[in-house]
């Protein structure tokens, strides 16, 4: 599959997403990582908004948006950010989720899960659902409506599939679930993983190395890891699912999209050809990147 032009110049400018040796890679080092971030100038504007607020759910960090400069209740989206369990964070992404609130005219949550080595699995998902439940346990401290989505990106769009199961299994109903290039089966056995291995921004090695940080000696079948493992996918939350044409998260994100709709989900899937893993949060560096947050936003307005 040829590569889109800005993937391209992105790749000459930066080869891999770790781009060090993984074997030095000590908690010191995936510190100074996290504390340096190299894309900040290209992850789009920090558009100012009339609400902007740092809070916690049931002690899990989160940051509240929101755009609509009334004080009625609205829609909720729950963002859950990338870094393969490992990195990112809430500022980070504080961008990002600016521009979803805007995107949606929803009030926005992004949390801050713990992150891994320092908190294996299923600390990230503990996290996650921790905050989802809170959302519907509490929905006028977040100014809810009812109406709540989960949304993510990579490890992100991982965590917020997760949740979308834990919902159903409690009978919390989800509006939407939105799932950016996600992480849902940790076997890395499909053919994009072949394809994609190396040369495309996150290399197989580079992944395996995430999950190895964020699940040591974990069951790769248990699906607070590997949602595709769950043996039931029939009234999950309706879907909308984006896969990046070069990257090795590709067919996973696909698979999960056919399950869903085997099963009666309804889902939305689309495919950014010749992008690849990343693109999404880097408006600055992608035009793809716009036009998939607009598909997102319109996607999550249609069911909110």
């Amino acid at each position: 599959m040829p590569l889109h032009p800005q993937a391209r110049e992105y790749l000459a400018r930066y080869p891999s997403d770790l781009n060090a040796d993984l074997a030095a890679l000590d908690l010191d080092a995936i510190r100074e990582m996290r504390a340096q971030d190299v894309f900040a100038a290209h992850r789009g504007p920090l558009t100012k908004l009339p609400f902007v607020r740092d809070e916690e759910a049931e002690g899990v960090p989160i940051r509240i948006y929101r755009a609509d400069p009334g004080d009625g209740p609205l829609p909720v989206v729950v963002y859950f950010h990338g870094g393969g369990w490992v990195l990112g964070s809430v500022k980070r992404n504080d961008a990002a989720a600016r521009d979803l609130a805007i995107r949606t005219g929803a009030v926005v949550v992004s949390v801050d899960y713990r992150l891994a080595p320092e908190h294996p699995f299923p600390a990230a998902a503990d996290d996650a659902w921790t905050v989802v439940r809170d959302i519907f346990a509490r929905p006028a401290f977040y100014q809810s409506n009812g109406s709540v989505a989960v949304s993510g990106d990579s490890a992100g769009g991982n965590l917020a599939a997760v949740a979308a199961w834990q919902a159903r299994d409690a009978g919390l109903r989800l509006a939407h679930q939105v799932l950016v290039y996600p992480v849902l089966d940790v076997a890395m056995d499909t053919p994009s993983y072949a394809e994609f291995a190396k040369g495309y921004g996150l290399d197989a090695a580079e992944m395996a190395w995430f999950a190895r940080q964020y699940a040591p000696g974990a069951d790769p079948a248990d699906p607070r890891l590997s949602p595709l493992r769950l043996p039931d996918v029939s009234g999950l939350a309706s879907a909308t699912v984006v896969t990046a044409g070069c990257d090795v998260l590709r067919d996973e994100g696909e698979r999960y999209a056919a399950r869903l709709a085997e099963a009666g989900v309804p889902v939305g899937l689309r495919r950014f050809e010749g992008a690849v893993h990343t693109f999404y949060v880097l408006p600055g560096l992608f035009d793809q990147a716009i036009e998939a947050r607009e598909y997102v936003a319109e996607r999550l307005r249609e069911h909110l």
